[in-house]
């Protein structure tokens, strides 16, 4: 008989519940998106109960297209990561909106933090830098402007989650209480070296330790469906922030191996192995997983503009109707006649760290085109990620030789090669799209059994696009040497 393993991938803008068979083919995929709220500027909002409404209707239509109304023998739950909530033991109704990972209103909190001296003792415990990014101080927020919320929080009415812990409460109906270690370790509130709560960071962001919920390995059995929901109890056998599922997706196991994520922006991730190193470019440092009692670290990096520099073209300039073209724009030409984009039009990311930066175009001539534009706004998403893969290589003393990729930029055969070329690595994309999902549907299987067996993942996590290098690091060594005096110039020209 065949085993089906569910996968509930929860992201900012959508919900999607995919469904595969144990050889890893994504057999039922269905997907609901739900609003974003925009309060006021720099602030980012989810109404908590419109995503596990969101999370109830497209497990319930998955559920449905199953053969012979078969049921999944587990369920994995991945998810955007730092997205804050806390919410009313009693009814499980939020407080508050969810303050969204975008959101901005704790900047001048984290300002203030930074100029107190903390930011070190929370760096070296977390692998985290001070910013509104992360939880903590969206949970100090809260408590803070919600009348009542912290006298509530301290007589333990109340609980704190990220969206796993959320969606984890309502599918029990509120028998459980978890996280994962993958996104405690996204809170600001978890010490990565004992993977446990901090009691200094607690007093510090004057969170209590009622609120909290217990954190457990990536594969651990996190409770069942209520019955009532979908009319039978399936397991919970697995949970992950969507950039570590992702990982395990592709398979990447071992120290040095890497992965990056192109979507609207750029998220890359080394595996570290068992030991934390401390980034000295900015870098985050991050539990990957554990699995099986093992630990493994990951550094981290983001980039704003990726795919959205794409969207800038199309929706801002309309120089192009579709992204696709973009690859026939970059072919048509041989290079971008010295054209460089630097994509801050939200500020510059990892390594740079620049929030005050803003885009801009260098180099344009009478003889600038759009193939001109298009090609460095491709070329731009290759520059950023060089900038990434260098920082993490000094900061681990490991050497890439290859990166697994994913992402809707994927497609673009040019841009893989561009990378490759960069870089002087192997650029591999997946035959399975989906490997976030597909990352924690084979965990919730226990299709990943040991650490020292983990390559048994390789069989099913099939490569089938391999893009190598074919022109040499010299090559490539003035572009690169342009672009870091572009980014050099965008942050003197940001300078107040």
């Amino acid at each position: 008989m065949t085993h089906y393993l569910m996968a509930i991938d929860q992201g900012t803008t959508s919900s999607r519940a995919m469904i595969f068979d144990e050889q890893g083919e994504l057999q039922v995929s269905c997907q609901k998106t739900f609003p974003q709220y925009f309060p006021k500027d720099g602030w980012v909002e989810h109404d908590g109960m419109e995503i596990i409404q969101s999370v109830m209707d497209v497990v319930r239509q998955a559920l449905s297209k199953m053969p012979d109304g078969a049921i999944p023998a587990a369920i994995g739950i991945t998810n955007q990561r730092e997205t804050s909530l806390i919410w009313d033991r009693n009814t499980g109704e939020p407080i508050y909106p969810a303050i969204v990972w975008q959101d901005r209103r704790t900047a001048d909190l984290c300002r203030k933090m930074q100029e107190e001296g903390h930011e070190d003792m929370i760096s070296a415990k977390t692998g985290l830098l001070l910013d509104p990014y992360f939880s903590a101080t969206k949970i100090k927020w809260i408590l803070d402007n919600v009348a009542g919320a912290r006298k509530r929080a301290q007589k333990g009415e109340l609980a704190f989650g990220t969206i796993d812990s959320f969606i984890l409460w309502h599918l029990t109906k509120g028998a459980v209480h978890y996280t994962d270690v993958t996104n405690a370790s996204r809170t600001m509130l978890f010490n990565i070296r004992d993977l446990s709560w901090d009691e200094e960071l607690l007093a510090l962001f004057e969170v209590p330790a009622a609120l909290l919920p217990d954190v457990k390995a990536c594969d651990h059995h996190f409770g069942h469906t209520d019955e009532s929901l979908f009319g039978h109890a399936i397991p919970i056998t697995a949970m992950a922030g969507d950039q570590q599922a992702a990982l395990m997706g592709h398979n990447c196991f071992d120290a040095g191996q890497i992965k990056a994520t192109y979507g609207t922006g750029g998220f890359i991730m080394m595996n570290i192995g068992n030991k934390i190193v401390r980034s000295q470019h900015k870098l985050l440092t991050t539990v990957a997983y554990q699995i099986k009692g093992k630990t493994a670290y990951a550094l981290e990096g983001s980039f704003f503009c990726a795919g959205s520099a794409v969207q800038w073209l199309r929706d801002g300039l309309k120089i192009i109707e579709t992204s696709h073209e973009t690859e026939a724009l970059a072919r048509s030409i041989d290079n971008s006649g010295g054209v460089y984009l630097v994509p801050a039009f939200t500020g510059l990311g990892a390594p740079h760290w620049n929030p005050d930066a803003r885009g801009a175009l260098f180099g344009l001539t009478r003889a600038t085109g759009v193939a001109e534009i298009a090609r460095a706004t491709l070329e731009s998403v290759g520059f950023q990620t060089a900038d990434l893969l260098e920082a993490m290589e000094q900061d681990a003393n490991l050497t890439c030789r290859s990166m697994k990729v994913d992402g809707g930029m994927v497609q673009n055969d040019w841009l893989l090669q561009f990378l490759a070329n960069l870089m002087q690595v192997e650029v591999i994309r997946p035959q399975i799209s989906e490997t976030t999902a597909f990352g924690i549907a084979m965990l919730a299987g226990n299709i990943i059994e040991t650490l020292e067996n983990l390559n048994n993942v390789s069989m099913i996590s099939s490569y089938y696009h391999v893009t190598k290098p074919d022109m040499n690091k010299n090559a490539m060594a003035q572009q690169r040497y342009f672009w870091k005096n572009a980014v050099k110039s965008t942050c003197y020209y940001s300078e107040k």
